[in-house]
């Protein structure tokens, strides 16, 4: 029975669908492409440690937004509330092949928002707290956290990355993927013959109207990310929340709105240092990484 996203009355709007019924919601990112090594520094794996398979593996995404802090989605830790359970990896292309500057870190804490509801997924936002702190280097650096001043132009180019799955019993791509998406406006999700009303302003539709470009729980917790080229940094806009369907026309995931959770996600970087502000939203300074990703 495929997870309850958003709420009962939208999953029977989709009776009709003919893919629904037997559709797997552990998929990867549909129409991404192998990400190059270090193209999204912020990007971590949350691994879970499984004692039928004798280890770790990976669950979720999640974003470096300071030295001992992952944003993630809440629903992703689900019935394992134990912290001692989970490590985080970052610095990662590879799933099962580390690199040098590759980090693997244990949790101290989960931080759930108290209002998330595992039914209907709202507040879906998640902290884990590091056991240390993790230095920086170009392949492992902090993503900007947006303010009200941060909006969506069209010019902005925008990007979803994960690891997920093709099906429920496939294998993880061992590959960090990526993808360009496009940021759909609440009227349009929300017309009769998409979303019906029902998507909320704390949340957004993400991928594209044709649904060739999508984003499934594979790869929940994971960025949705702008580049901003006034101030040539990424921000995350979104985290990976939703979607009843991957690939869908008229269906696009559903994105957790970063900046309005600002004071929530403030509230546990008080008193830290300016760190975040001076040095996040950075990436590999690669002339070909250039090319791909910002020029027209």
């Amino acid at each position: 029975t495929p997870q309850r996203f958003l709420s009962e009355a939208l999953l029977d709007s989709y009776k009709n669908q003919p893919s629904v019924n037997d559709m797997s919601l552990d998929t990867w990112i549909v129409g991404g492409h192998d990400a190059q090594v270090g193209a999204w520094p912020w990007q971590v794996s949350l691994q879970l440690y499984r004692v039928a398979l004798g280890g770790y593996r990976h669950e979720c995404g999640g974003s470096l937004i300071d030295n001992n802090l992952v944003l993630t989605a809440a629903h992703c830790v689900k019935k394992w509330v134990n912290p001692e359970y989970w490590r985080a990896v970052i610095g990662l292309h590879h799933l099962y092949k580390w690199k040098a500057h590759t980090i693997n870190e244990r949790v101290k804490n989960i931080i759930i928002h108290s209002d998330f509801k595992e039914g209907s997924y709202e507040n879906d936002i998640a902290l884990f707290k590091l056991l240390n702190s993790v230095k920086y280097n170009e392949y492992i650096q902090p993503i900007c956290l947006p303010d009200i001043s941060y909006l969506v132009p069209d010019k902005n180019l925008c990007y979803v990355s994960g690891w997920g799955k093709r099906e429920k019993k496939g294998k993880f791509k061992v590959i960090l993927q990526e993808a360009q998406v496009d940021i759909i406006p609440l009227y349009i999700c929300n017309k009769y013959d998409w979303y019906k009303g029902i998507i909320s302003r704390n949340v957004m539709c993400v991928g594209s109207a044709s649904g060739h470009v999508d984003n499934c729980e594979g790869d929940s917790g994971g960025p949705l990310v702008c580049h901003f080229q006034n101030v040539t940094k990424y921000y995350i806009l979104g985290i990976t929340s939703s979607s009843t369907a991957c690939g869908i026309p008229k269906h696009p995931g559903i994105y957790v709105r970063v900046v309005n959770y600002r004071s929530w996600i403030d509230s546990y970087l008080y008193g830290k240092t300016s760190t975040i502000s001076i040095q996040c939203g950075l990436t590999l300074w690669a002339a070909e990484w250039v090319i791909i990703h910002l020029l027209p």
